[in-house]
């Protein structure tokens, strides 16, 4: 097998267990609940033009993911693996786009060893199947890094193809995650190109078709859904672009440094090396010299600076802001990966034992990575309202509603496959003033753009009404205590892990069969051919 193929090979290698690892867990909560079923919505509501949350438009993020979601399901059905095929291509993707850069920038062998890097880590065998919005954005931005650094690094003007797929890239990325998706390409293109002297050849970019390509992927769905819905782009962009960059109430609150630790976990072992291969640069430069010496070598390497730009730029940028999550250095992974290679190859490439020491360093990567989906699954299992949502499918109709009361159970609507929004119960006049940044804030914030959506959020009053009549359903968490009133008024039906499954006793079954509703056995009559029933 030659050199090509063998890359070729790993590069399969790596998708297949990652695309195995992505059946392994139910949905984590509450992101891969919430977007996940975003994606079923959209399949089942035909609304493909608005993503919605319980029925509910939810303007935090642009749609691509769930249009992709919508389509993946269509084809392979209502799970969680056929919603995180999208993200796991995505991470497929990446890795390609870590191939090519790597090959690009040195030898075969080299580009080979920074994808076995980049597949074995936490980056790709668990970021590379959570369904959330960095990976797919983390890839669109490194393939317009990619694109445009070797654009530039083409000749004296730029390459005029390569050029146009990354402004087809940076459309993407906006429309995977909004104006990061061209912010932050922009932000580590205009850095490296001042410090490497190539900022005239910016006037040779094909501006006119890489324009027309830009606007003609990215800016369709945000002029349409301004058009129906007023105030969706200051939403969308002033609070949860610029508000969460800037503002300091928000969740996730994190220490400067935090995101050096999260490079650490999720490029463990190999970032290591992309350090080492930065010391073996510096290391005999004089300190008064650094500066002056980093300039010369950029310049004269170009495409080693922007390597070393892409994850400095990027983290320097997400360190800002007092919110952070772990997912937002994503995009940096295909340069750390193809430095570590370059770090490794230059120490240790010389020893006789460096392929199998290779091989056993990508093995206990690997085990970290199964080992970390496997604790994921179990954790999340038991907070899951998989089970009640089964045994809720199995016996409710249609045309029944369901009531949540006491927390918002992102992933029922998904496991139990609903086709009508839940009635979600809170105090909502009281919480429009005092909800933090939570699932609260999320459902009637939406609710602003859909006057008829809206009429799912109810207060309390609606309960003692709904127990009393026929096809009415209460889920409800066991940490929360419901009260006698509400003991009175629904009938237990069933006890989950973490969730309790309530039905009105117009529908309810006699007493006598209440023990085996204790014991997590069914008490209405199931429907065969479901997730959980018993035929």
């Amino acid at each position: 097998m030659n050199e090509t193929r063998r890359s070729f090979a790993t590069i399969a290698a790596f998708s297949l267990l990652l695309l195995a690892l992505s059946a392994l867990r139910p949905l984590a909560l509450p992101d891969e609940g919430r977007y996940a079923e975003m994606g079923r919505w959209m399949l089942v509501s035909g609304d493909w033009f608005t993503p919605r949350l319980n029925g509910i438009p939810f303007f935090h993020k642009p749609p691509l993911q769930y249009w992709l979601e919508a389509v993946s399901m269509s084809v392979f059905g209502v799970h969680a693996w056929s919603a995180r095929l999208v993200v796991a291509l995505h991470a497929v993707l990446m890795l390609c786009c870590t191939y090519y850069l790597a090959g690009r920038v040195a030898s075969e062998k080299i580009a080979r060893n920074a994808v076995c890097m980049l597949g074995s880590s936490l980056a790709f065998l668990m970021g590379g199947q959570y369904v959330n919005h960095d990976m797919m954005v983390a890839t669109w931005i490194a393939i317009a890094l990619t694109a445009f650094g070797l654009a530039f690094a083409h000749a004296d003007k730029p390459h005029v193809n390569l050029a146009r797929i990354g402004f087809a890239a940076c459309a993407l990325g906006v429309l995977a995650k909004g104006l990061i998706g061209l912010a932050l390409p922009g932000l580590v293109l205009l850095v490296w190109l001042v410090l490497t002297r190539q900022m005239r050849k910016v006037l040779y970019l094909p501006w006119i078709s890489g324009l027309l390509i830009f606007c003609a992927i990215a800016l369709p769905w945000f002029i349409a859904s301004q058009m129906q819905f007023g105030e969706m782009l200051q939403y969308m962009f002033g609070k949860h672009h610029f508000g969460r960059y800037t503002g300091k109430t928000f969740n996730n609150a994190r220490p400067f440094w935090f995101y050096g630790v999260a490079l650490g976990i999720l490029f463990f072992p190999w970032l290591f090396f992309a350090f080492l291969e930065g010391f073996k640069a510096l290391k005999h430069m004089k300190y008064a010299q650094v500066a002056t010496k980093i300039i010369a070598i950029s310049r004269a390497n170009p495409l080693s600076a922007l390597l070393w730009l892409w994850p400095l730029v990027i983290v320097g940028f997400f360190s800002i802001p007092n919110s952070k999550l772990i997912g937002y250095v994503l995009p940096v992974m295909p340069a750390l990966a193809v430095l570590a290679a370059l770090g490794w190859q230059r120490s240790l490439a010389q020893h006789a034992w460096t392929n199998a020491g290779f091989a056993a360093v990508c093995a206990v990567s690997m085990a970290i990575g199964v080992g970390a989906n496997l604790i994921a699954a179990n954790y999340t299992q038991k907070r899951s309202t998989q089970d009640i949502a089964q045994q809720f499918a199995c016996a409710a109709q249609a045309s029944d509603t369901v009531y949540a009361v006491g927390e918002y159970p992102y992933d029922f609507p998904f496991y139990a496959q609903t086709s009508r929004p839940m009635v979600v119960v809170q105090d909502w006049p009281t919480l429009r003033q005092t909800a933090g940044d939570n699932w609260r804030r999320e459902l009637f914030e939406g609710a602003h753009f859909d006057a008829q959506a809206a009429k799912v959020l109810q207060t309390p009053e609606v309960l003692p009404v709904a127990a009393g009549q026929s096809g009415n359903w209460l889920i409800a968490p066991k940490s929360i205590a419901i009260g006698a009133l509400f003991t009175a008024q629904w009938r237990l039906f069933y006890t989950g892990n973490a969730w309790n499954l309530y039905q009105s006793r117009v529908d309810a079954p006699v007493a006598s069969d209440l023990a085996s509703a204790s014991a997590k056995s069914p008490v209405a009559t199931q429907k065969p051919g479901l997730p959980g029933c018993k035929n």
